[in-house]
């Protein structure tokens, strides 16, 4: 039976390049990930460095795991005490939860970790301070982004690229862009998927966070902020106990697990947090429209399709006006945004397209369509901005959509201190 295993990690100090190493060993495989990471003051504090790449070590596994699911795994060095346990067994299955639907998997086929190891070494004090500021060229960091500078307060925009290009839209944030690649052990991807490897999405946010975490230490920061409203909460349908979900790690339970983490394993005097969690993603929307839209509207893009595949040149973000994240962004802003402006940005007057009008019924709920996989807005959400479109001018779709008493305005939970920093 297979066995998947983490194999260690190495960090050249000199080139703050980190190397995060796993293997199937009955399949003869393995995988080296690299990060190169931008290097910073040689003060930096080598022990919430070390536990911070543990951590990145754990999470980012998941991209190779994904080839050949198993519920067996195993450390080479070291191991995992029985929080630990717990927190990466939901990592590897509600993370990879989408990835188990579309391959017909359940939560018994995947990983299952166990305690293997006393409880882990007490967290750290540190000293750092100061916030990084994970950005995309999508609506949500770009809000952040705005909010920050409407308050005067200083941040680290952080970015990570498989090379070295990344949105020109960055450059013109407040302050100068730290960049991080990533580059995926693609040829061993390839072996795996020459023997019948499995592929799916992973938690792509966690591993994002996780590479933040690290850069932040490197740079002497105490703060990371991630761009996430109210989302994810919502599945798309379950496998027994399993809720499918396309991004799990987006949600306000992975939010807190996260930050518990950091705070138990690494250090109480680190933050990780996303200021936007308090509101609903039409919330955003309005809020974008007034603070970012003026500054970000002819530039930004949340399209994936079009921007954020591995290899492609996202220097000039785009729309490609097709797909669910296109159709979902026109329904958030389409309340807020003039009709010819948004169609002129997003590739048309998209509810007069045929070719989404299944997405559409998918993202409004609408006779029993499947919500697309992605990182859209709850039904009731949408519906309430596709009416409220509607009575802003727009044309409406050729079938009913319920009506909807969503709240925009609700607040919800969120983490104090990341919500004060847009007040």
């Amino acid at each position: 039976m297979s066995k998947f295993v983490f194999d260690g990690y190495e960090f050249d100090v000199a080139t703050s390049t980190a190397k995060f190493k796993y293997q199937f060993p009955d399949k003869n495989l393995s995988y080296v990930e690299t990060v190169v990471f931008k290097s910073g003051d040689t003060s930096y504090n080598q022990e919430t460095l070390v536990r911070a790449l543990d951590l990145a070590h754990l999470i980012a596994g998941t991209s190779y795991y994904k080839a050949f699911p198993t519920d067996e795994v195993e450390f080479t060095d070291g191991g995992v005490d029985a929080w630990q346990a717990d927190f990466l067994n939901k990592v590897y299955q509600e993370g990879l939860s989408q990835y188990a639907y579309e391959n017909e998997l359940t939560r018994d086929d995947l990983a299952q970790f166990v305690a293997n190891a006393e409880a882990s070494l007490p967290p750290v004090a540190y000293g750092g301070q100061g916030i990084v500021s994970m950005q995309s060229g999508g609506k949500d960091s770009l809000l952040v982004a705005a909010l920050l500078d409407k308050n005067n307060t200083d941040y680290t925009p952080f970015y990570i690229s498989s090379s070295d290009d990344y949105p020109a839209i960055l450059d013109g944030l407040k302050e100068s862009l730290v960049l991080a690649r990533r580059e995926l052990d693609k040829d061993s991807l390839k072996q795996a998927s020459r023997l019948g490897g499995k592929n799916g999405h992973v938690p792509v946010t966690y591993i994002a966070m996780s590479y933040a975490l690290i850069q932040a230490i490197l740079l002497g920061k105490n703060t990371v902020l991630a761009a996430i409203a109210h989302e994810g909460e919502e599945p798309h349908g379950w496998i027994g106990n399993l809720p499918v979900n396309h991004q799990w790690s987006k949600t306000w339970q992975a939010e807190l697990l996260f930050a518990e983490y950091v705070q138990r394993y690494i250090s109480p005097d680190i933050r990780v947090g996303s200021p936007l969690r308090r509101y609903s993603e039409l919330k955003v929307s309005q809020l974008f429209a007034g603070y970012a839209w003026p500054r970000f509207g002819e530039e930004f893009s949340s399209c994936n399709l079009a921007n954020y595949k591995q290899g492609v040149d996202n220097s000039k973000l785009t729309w490609c006006g097709n797909c669910p994240k296109c159709a979902n962004s026109y329904l958030l802003f389409a309340p807020f945004i003039d009709k010819n402006t948004l169609q002129a940005r997003l590739g048309g007057e998209l509810f007069a397209k045929p070719e989404l009008f299944d997405t559409f019924k998918g993202l409004l709920g609408v006779d029993g369509v499947m919500k697309p996989f992605e990182c859209v807005g709850e039904i009731g959400e949408l519906r309430r901005a596709y009416h409220a479109a509607v009575a802003n001018g727009y044309t409406p779709l050729p079938f009913e959509v319920p009506s909807s008493d969503f709240e925009m305005d609700y607040m919800y939970d969120s983490q104090v201190w990341a919500s004060d920093l847009v007040q």
